[in-house]
């Protein structure tokens, strides 16, 4: 049924304190697929306590105020659910451990029609508890398959754009682990769709499949490896479109093109089944 559109633009989230240590910081970048090579000593920063370096893209699982869509006094119909896309925005790097805020609030809330649901924008700042420092600006939208129709909404944000027809500039290849998605349930979310086979089959998939967000930082992870050197704070901006799930162990094709300077466009294929999982992606790098 249609969602309340000024029930959901108003919903209050309370302020997330979260505190995470060295270990959850290297356990990130492990389910992410750093450490792949345990001698490469670009890859061991974010894997060793010694000079600890914290992935950007681990403000996914920071400040998390948790499935707030599935409280029933919201009225949106959960089991539909898709994670339509990701944007974030890194301001300053991550503690190798501390203490993070989330705040969080809902910026946009789209009718796309009774027959075609709606789009719901939730925006969160993680700040520094130690200080209040902005360290990233995560966007989420969500997309409410059986909600639409409501009448009243917001304008969409600038959508992601396409990217290029031409050869991709840059391709990098990661292999995901066979046990990414046991790994990465770890940081945050435990939905049995990643690990238990008889969930998946239920929800219409032959196995467990990776999250979502595991995708993106596997994406980051090649961003950084092949623009940055793997030096991830020149990493700023990372936003893509989920476009097909992913299954452990199969081989993220990371294609780039270099749109301007400072600038990235990118899109991750599946190697063994030649389909799309990451679409519409944009990357900003700083020198």
């Amino acid at each position: 049924m249609p969602l309340d559109y000024k029930l959901i633009k108003d919903w209050q989230f309370d302020d997330v304190r979260q505190s995470y240590t060295e270990k959850d910081s290297i356990l990130y970048a492990l389910s992410i697929g750093l450490g792949f090579d345990p001698l490469d000593p670009l890859q061991l920063p974010y894997v060793y306590e010694a000079n600890l370096q914290v992935f950007p893209t681990m403000a996914a699982v920071l400040g998390y105020p948790g499935f707030w869509m599935q409280d029933p006094k919201a009225g949106i119909t959960w089991v539909k659910l898709v994670h339509g896309e990701q944007r974030m925005a890194f301001h300053r790097p991550f503690p190798a451990a501390g203490e993070v805020i989330g705040r969080s609030r809902i910026t946009h809330v789209i009718d796309k029609g009774a027959d075609k649901g709606a789009l719901v924008v939730a925006e969160r700042k993680i700040y520094n508890a130690a200080d209040e420092s902005l360290l990233a600006t995560v966007e989420q939208t969500t997309f409410c398959r059986a909600d639409g129709g409501f009448g009243q909404g917001d304008t969409p944000p600038q959508a992601l754009p396409k990217v290029p027809e031409t050869k991709p500039d840059y391709v990098c290849s990661l292999a995901t682990l066979p046990q990414a998605a046991l790994l990465y349930r770890l940081n945050a979310d435990p939905n049995p769709l990643h690990v238990d086979p008889q969930v998946a089959i239920k929800a219409g998939y032959p196995k467990p499949i990776l999250h979502g967000l595991c995708t993106y930082g596997v994406a980051a992870h090649a961003i950084v490896k092949t623009l940055c050197d793997y030096d991830a704070s020149r990493l700023t901006r990372l936003d893509t479109r989920f476009s097909s799930p992913v299954y452990p162990g199969e081989t993220l094709v990371v294609e780039m093109w270099q749109s301007e300077v400072g600038r990235v466009q990118f899109q991750a294929k599946v190697a063994e089944r030649d389909v799309v999982v990451l679409s519409n992606g944009v990357a900003e790098v700083k020198s």
